[in-house]
């Protein structure tokens, strides 16, 4: 029920001759109460109660394993769906800090939630293990806002409640774009979720016409770019997506967003030690992106079994960092979370599927080495998208 467009279920109540103000009861429970179950819907008499029983389903998470690390600051839950896909999503808790005087924290207190927008992922990122599960399917706006409700049902009991949502989970957000703007539009509809727009950010690796058509749409939410590298033949590597549309498409696309909406793009760099770490990249990040209205954060790779690279040390992300800043542009380090609860993007789910093979693992790993390896001498890849990607972006066109 939580995926419903606006008006369906008006008008279903309609069809079944109940009065119009049972939608506000129903969406009353489903949204403050984060009903589970039929039987969970307050206020509704028992016949109602067995008619939506046979039309809709209240909760499209079956089940949901969770991992507490970091002292309790972060949770990552592992969903499983009616049909027994697996996804992702991380709570992160932000303690209150600083002091602003009069009492008052200089940054208040923050809870982040990171969800999927589908099961598995086609890009194929190296460095991450959604990419090696591969694709599964596309998430229903129902399966991407219930992982909301699953994590504000957790912080209810505290008196807590999540002040942002980020599209990083598992999935690329743009190859399931109209799903992934329902799902907006319910999180930030005072109505439904009731979290501002300006709170919630929606990630690509570069899928050009989707970007595109959210400059057109002139949305309020956060665009982030999944960049990783400002050189094309690294790119192709670590983003093959970039073999579609090279970065300085991407970023172009993006630059003609931050100018039509107004809002601040955010590149997203992964650090992988010796591969995209070295000066050369720094100066070439910060020529690539100066000028812009745009920021970076660096982000420390999270360790994955079947890649041969490690994350960049700190002392190295701290040196990068600065000469990016040297360079103009505006940049945040970000600290790694849940290591120890499967932190990686994917880990939890790659876990549950078991580990490959050892052969297929080694010759994954020499696969790799030889193509970074034949991108830091700056060649191109001469390699057609994986299969799964090359029939994602054939489907990129919108769904009505």
């Amino acid at each position: 029920m939580s995926g419903l467009a606006d008006g369906l279920l008006e008008a279903w109540l309609s069809e079944h001759d109940q009065p119009a103000f049972r939608a506000r009861q129903i969406r009353d429970s489903v949204w403050r109460h984060y009903a589970r179950t039929t039987e969970e819907l307050r206020s509704l008499p028992a016949a109602l109660k067995a008619e939506i029983d046979k039309s809709f389903r209240v909760d499209t998470i079956e089940a949901n394993d969770v991992s507490v690390s970091d002292g309790g600051l972060t949770e990552k839950t592992l969903h499983r769906l009616g049909d027994g896909q697996l996804v992702e999503s991380v709570l992160m808790h932000y303690p209150a800090r600083g002091f602003a005087g009069a009492g008052r924290p200089l940054h208040r207190e923050r809870h982040t939630l990171c969800i999927s927008s589908q099961a598995g992922c086609a890009v194929g990122c190296p460095f991450c293990a959604t990419g090696e599960l591969g694709f599964g399917r596309d998430l229903e706006t129902a399966e991407i806002v219930d992982q909301v409700r699953h994590a504000a049902r957790r912080l209810a009991p505290s008196g807590r409640h999540l002040t942002n949502v980020v599209f990083m989970g598992m999935g690329e957000p743009l190859l399931n774009l109209d799903r992934v703007l329902e799902s907006v539009e319910i999180l930030s509809d005072p109505r439904e979720f009731g979290l501002g727009a300006r709170h919630i950010v929606v990630s690509t690796s570069g899928v050009v016409p989707g970007i595109r058509r959210l400059t057109a749409l002139g949305p309020q939410f956060t665009l982030a770019i999944s960049l990783h590298a400002a050189r094309d033949p690294l790119r192709d590597v670590l983003v093959p997506l970039n073999r579609r549309w090279p970065v300085a498409e991407v970023v172009a696309a993006a630059r003609d967003h931050a100018r039509v909406t107004g809002r601040r793009v955010s590149y997203e760099y992964v650090m992988i030690s010796g591969v995209n770490d070295t000066d050369i990249d720094a100066d070439a990040l910060a020529r690539l992106l100066r000028g812009d209205l745009a920021h970076i954060n660096l982000i420390p790779m999270n360790p994955v079994a079947h890649t041969p690279w490690q994350a960049s040390s700190p002392e190295r992300v701290a040196q990068f960092a600065e000469r990016v800043r040297h360079g103009g542009i505006g940049v945040t380090v970000r600290a790694n979370r849940g290591q120890d609860a499967g932190a990686a993007c994917g880990q939890l789910a790659a876990n549950r599927a078991g580990e490959p093979a050892a052969p297929a693992v080694a010759r994954r790993r020499e696969s790799i080495i030889r193509a970074s390896e034949a991108a830091m001498l700056g060649n191109r890849s001469t390699e057609a998208l994986p299969a799964d990607l090359e029939a994602a972006v054939a489907l990129r066109r919108p769904r009505r």
